[in-house]
């Protein structure tokens, strides 16, 4: 037996031990640093809500938003029902389902699909030029006064004033149409 190489390849083997052990070491300083900042980035998690164009500035809390918000909102909302063609009114339908709230898809989808049907089949367009935005931060919800103008194959058959009320909720950070509805027009 050869103790000269014996003992030179157990010094080799306790080198590559110490450098695996600094190699671990490492290793397991890195994986706590990465656990450090992990555990620091908890409950930081900022969401920022914005409405399709910002023209005011406004405050949105976790279960609630203010009333530049709601006026926001709610021009948006009905922008994308009473302002419509029988060339718009199936995109339209699309984007207006991304805000619905869940409870509420079903009903507005189907509400939805009957106008655009009506809509195509008399060749009709409805043009909404809001007038007044009531927003109520309590209720979360907007009453949207204006002029509804219909047109049936380019003439005009009615040009009315009319009120909706549009209640909004929140859900996951997210604002969700509750209701769109006629109210009356009361001033």
């Amino acid at each position: 037996m050869d103790f000269e190489r014996l003992n030179s390849d157990i010094k080799e083997m306790r080198r590559r031990n110490r450098s695996l052990g600094l190699a671990v070491g490492v290793l397991a300083s890195g994986h706590v640093v990465a656990l450090l900042v992990i555990l620091n980035l908890i409950g930081t998690v900022r969401t920022v809500v914005v409405p399709p164009t910002i023209d005011k500035t406004f405050w949105v809390s976790r279960d609630k938003a203010s009333g530049e918000y709601l006026e926001q909102m709610g021009g948006f909302m009905a922008w994308l029902v009473l302002d419509v063609t029988p060339s718009s009114i199936d995109w339209k339908k699309n984007i207006l389902l991304g805000y619905v709230e869940p409870d509420q898809y079903g009903a507005l989808k189907t509400r939805q699909e009957v106008e655009a049907e009506r809509l195509k089949r008399i060749n009709a367009s409805t043009m909404f030029m809001p007038q007044q935005l009531v927003p109520s931060e309590d209720k979360q919800s907007v009453v949207v006064r204006g002029r509804l103008r219909t047109l049936v194959n380019g003439f005009e058959t009615a040009n009315d004033l009319k009120a909706y009320l549009i209640e909004f909720s929140f859900n996951g950070a997210r604002m969700h149409l509750k209701t769109f509805k006629e109210v009356p027009n009361a001033s």
